[in-house]
């Protein structure tokens, strides 16, 4: 296994430091335990990062109230604990603030062993809490452009989109074909990677509560579900027709403008005037032509499934941008 240093690695243990630097000379007791903080909330997106902080600050907040309800009243022993936290775990689970339970405990251990309630213990205590939590939250505003990537796996899934419609142009022609099929198997991974990686995208913006090249992805996902389909049909064919070799130089063109531009309602132009021709034609003289003339218009009907889904992917200001559409 290759060893590496991760940008998230680097910014929990420079945020870990800071914190502790920073409680310790603000001259606060239990000073590490804001370095503690800061490593739980340093999450792998913004939103997941502030909802954690809000669900630790929340919970340490309720730990301080209960702390002083109950070893006040019913004083410091280990029982006392085991008691309060009967109650304290469900009223924070109530609101919905089950990530801050371990963190709100170590505050009521504090607190536990200060053995003696004061506003001096109250303020260290909430100072740790803040000095952990907000280092976690400016640390955590940088995030790495994942523009770059994205747009890597979109050209890595159309450069496989164009090999396997090349080889099914093979196959239509010729009949034969020593594919191997990879290109399948590694579409479906780069699409289930890419749209994980876009929707981390969303995760980390505020502002956007969608994602064009998660929509995208989407979209291509769609699409090769066709294709995947399309394979069979095409590999069960047993004769070369002359309505097969018009779908294999229609496949070719569509598979040499797998590119930006919108051109998907061009092709289902051709596509409608194709199956215009095949009507034209001379009907099948054998069962074997026939069954085969039946695939073809099939796999021609699949084809025109795949192009309405690319034309009714819309382009927005964003998108076009990035010039991330493509046939």
């Amino acid at each position: 296994m290759k060893f590496k240093i991760g940008y998230r690695t680097i910014k929990t243990a420079l945020g870990t430091a800071i914190s502790i630097l920073i409680a310790q000379q603000f001259g606060l007791e239990n000073f590490a335990s804001a370095g503690i903080l800061t490593i739980l909330c340093i999450k792998v997106t913004k939103r997941k990062s502030l909802r954690a902080s809000w669900d630790r600050f929340l919970a340490c907040s309720l730990a301080m109230p209960f702390s002083s309800l109950f070893f006040e009243v019913f004083g410091y022993h280990p029982i006392v604990i085991g008691v309060m936290l009967l109650f304290f775990i469900p009223t924070v689970v109530l609101f919905k603030a089950n990530d801050g339970i371990v963190t709100s405990s170590v505050i009521i251990l504090h607190i536990y062993m200060a053995n003696k309630l004061s506003p001096a213990l109250f303020l260290n205590e909430l100072g740790v809490i803040i000095i952990g939590i907000g280092v976690a939250l400016l640390i955590n505003l940088y995030m790495p452009s994942a523009d770059d990537k994205l747009k890597h796996y979109q050209l890595r899934i159309e450069g496989n989109f164009k090999v396997i419609f090349s080889e099914m142009v093979t196959f239509l022609r010729t009949g034969e074909s020593n594919w191997t099929g990879r290109e399948i198997t590694e579409t479906a991974n780069l699409l289930e990677e890419a749209r994980s990686f876009a929707y981390r995208d969303v995760e980390n913006n505020f502002l956007r509560e969608e994602n064009d090249f998660f929509h995208y992805f989407k979209m291509r996902e769609k699409q090769f579900e066709i294709i995947e389909r399309v394979l069979p049909i095409v590999t069960s064919l047993t004769v070369t027709l002359p309505q097969g070799k018009m779908i294999a130089d229609f496949l070719e063109e569509l598979s040499e403008n797998i590119r930006p531009g919108n051109t998907a309602n061009i092709y289902l132009g051709k596509l409608k005037e194709m199956k215009k021709d095949f009507v034209d034609m001379e009907l099948p003289k054998t069962r074997e032509e026939f069954e085969v003339r039946a695939a073809l218009l099939q796999l021609v009907k699949e084809m025109n499934e795949y192009l309405i889904i690319k034309s009714s992917f819309k382009l927005s200001k964003w998108n076009k941008r990035r010039k991330i559409e493509a046939n």
